[in-house]
């Protein structure tokens, strides 16, 4: 999913569902340096100090780099702790209310991950609201591992990909597509535009899921818990 470079860092409050926090008592447990960690994650030692002291905002290609780094799920990085081989029975479920799930915000979209307190997850669902108006400010496509399924739920979006020529997707409108596909969404309207974006992998994948290239920015107050809309 989404992505662009930015100077800008908004600093976040340390939190139990802050991965900066999680990040430092994994690599503290484990008596690795942020060095070790770089060379596991292909990140910059800064970009790691500044991730575990709260003062970067996070994409999801940088939690897959991280969580695939430290070889564990990417849920375990901002998920309340569960209980002791809770995530070992069948029948499980998470609800998460209209506004809540981790947020995450970048230039040209915000993300926010329902059902972020389950770990192992097979399918990935994000709400995306798409700011990038243009595949020129968008940048470079994105890709990753396994497929992906979005629907919009306000406003158009402009589908582009590589291999395809850009599809106009309204209201109630949907695309499946292999995500591995170079691809980006635009919005195509004035206004609030939103889609539900399901990503699926197997479980190697969900580690490396949208590993893409892009740092963010975070420009407003980050609300890792309620988003207005």
């Amino acid at each position: 999913m989404p992505a662009m470079r930015s100077k800008h860092v908004t600093a976040v409050a340390p939190s139990a569902h802050n991965p900066g926090v999680a990040l430092r008592a994994l690599r503290r447990q484990r008596g690795w340096t942020l060095a070790e960690i770089g060379a596991r994650t292909g990140l910059p030692i800064s970009t790691l100090s500044k991730i575990e002291n709260g003062k970067m905002s996070l994409s999801f290609d940088k939690l897959t780099r991280i969580a695939q780094g430290l070889e564990v799920d990417i849920g375990e990085l901002f998920a309340a702790p569960a209980a002791s081989g809770s995530d070992q029975f069948a029948g499980r479920r998470s609800i998460t209310r209209a506004g809540e799930g981790y947020a995450i915000r970048s230039e040209h979209y915000d993300h926010r991950y329902p059902a972020s307190e389950l770990l192992n997850k097979r399918l990935v669902p994000i709400i995306v609201d798409v700011h990038a108006r243009s595949l020129d400010e968008f940048g470079e496509l994105i890709r990753h591992a396994g497929e992906e399924f979005a629907l919009v739920l306000e406003g158009c979006v402009e589908m582009h990909s590589e291999l395809y020529a850009p599809m106009r997707l309204e209201v109630g409108d949907s695309i499946y597509f292999d995500s591995s596909m170079g691809h980006a969404y635009i919005a195509a309207a004035p206004g609030p535009c939103r889609l539900l974006a399901v990503c699926s992998g197997n479980e190697n994948h969900l580690r490396a899921a949208l590993s893409n290239r892009y740092a963010i920015e975070a420009p407003r107050e980050a609300q890792p818990h309620r988003l207005s809309g």
